[in-house]
């Protein structure tokens, strides 16, 4: 007998995605911008695990060790760009990353 528990997994991480493309899609915030991406890549990190339990492999588990190494590497590079365009002109929204040009 199989449980439903990976189903509510896939599900969670279903929404999840959903909620962070819709995030991305509609706030001009850049740091809003960064942290629905995360949440997006958290979706995709909860994915990998789920089928990775199903399947009784640890492969899913070394994917997301990997995401999350790429992850918080794109955190740094977007914080600094976040911080470089505020820096020029506090307020600012991702159409203004055109001041970055110099």
């Amino acid at each position: 007998m199989t449980s439903n528990l990976p189903l509510a997994y896939l599900c969670l991480a279903a929404i999840l995605f959903v909620i962070g493309g819709v995030g991305l899609l509609i706030r001009r915030n850049p740091l809003v911008m960064i942290m629905c991406v995360e949440l997006m890549l958290n979706a995709v990190n909860l994915t990998f695990v789920t089928f990775g339990e199903m399947l009784n492999d640890i492969s899913g588990q070394v994917i997301v060790f990997f995401v999350m190494v790429v992850a918080a590497a794109e955190v740094v590079v977007g914080l600094a760009l976040v911080v470089a365009m505020s820096r020029r002109r506090p307020g600012a929204n991702a159409d203004d990353l055109r001041l970055l040009r110099g």
